[in-house]
């Protein structure tokens, strides 16, 4: 199975949750990834602590569904780690159901926790009520996507999609599409691109363009989206 499961992926509405599953079995993590994805949520999978980071790193999760008893680092351990930087909501899955193991799942940050075996239901009806309670959670109607050509770009989960699948920007490439998608179409000057790093960042913002042209340009060279605005620096031609 691929990291992300798409079952009809390009219908669902730009504000489907997006859930991280984290599980060493593979046969629960697809069968989990294939039941969410049935309930409307968009779905990206892992099958250790190490993938789920390397996943967080270029996707905004809404929230997390981590197997406790994992190989290596496992489902506490990670939830701590998560918790230094991140308040996603995380529901901890677990064939343990002791209660020391539960007050310590909670402990660490996580919102709730369901023990094996479970109803998939439950899991579904838990799962959208941590989402439901979570205050960075989008409302309706709110940052509604930035849309230009195939793609559309959410600020406030820092997601590029094109027809419904993700693609992967890095942080950077987040902070530039925010920047320009905000100025709504007008250029933005390279010093406002570059933040507060000076002069030297200045120069690495037309070596980032670049590379984010190769993701969303037909043909780099002769860019349709991510325009350089002579004397300014850039824009972004949004619908």
């Amino acid at each position: 199975m691929s990291a992300t499961a798409r079952p009809d992926a390009a219908d669902l509405p730009d504000e489907a949750p997006h859930i991280l599953v984290v599980d060493d079995d593979r046969r629960l993590r697809e069968l989990l990834a294939r039941y969410l994805a049935e309930q409307g949520f968009r779905v990206t999978a892992a099958a250790s602590a190490a993938e789920a980071r390397a996943r967080a790193q270029a996707l905004v999760f809404d929230a997390m569904v981590l197997d406790v008893m994992m190989p290596g680092e496992n489902g506490f351990d990670y939830a701590r780690s998560v918790r230094e930087t991140s308040k996603v909501p995380i529901l901890m899955l677990t064939a343990r159901s002791n209660t020391n193991d539960r007050v310590m799942g909670l402990e660490i940050g996580a919102d709730d926790y369901l023990p094996k075996p479970f109803d998939p239901r439950e899991l579904t009806l838990r799962l959208t009520n941590i989402i439901n309670r979570s205050p960075g959670r989008p409302r309706e109607g709110e940052a509604a996507p930035v849309a230009f050509g195939p793609f559309a770009y959410r600020p406030d989960r820092g997601e590029l999609r094109r027809d419904g699948e993700t693609i992967r920007i890095t942080e950077r490439e987040r902070e530039i599409l925010t920047i320009l998608s905000q100025a709504a179409g007008a250029g933005v000057e390279r010093e406002q691109l570059a933040g507060d790093s000076g002069a030297a960042a200045e120069r690495a913002i037309d070596v980032q363009i670049n590379r984010l042209r190769r993701k969303i340009e037909v043909d780099p060279a002769n860019p349709t989206f991510l325009q350089t605005v002579r004397g300014v620096g850039y824009r972004l031609v949004i619908d």
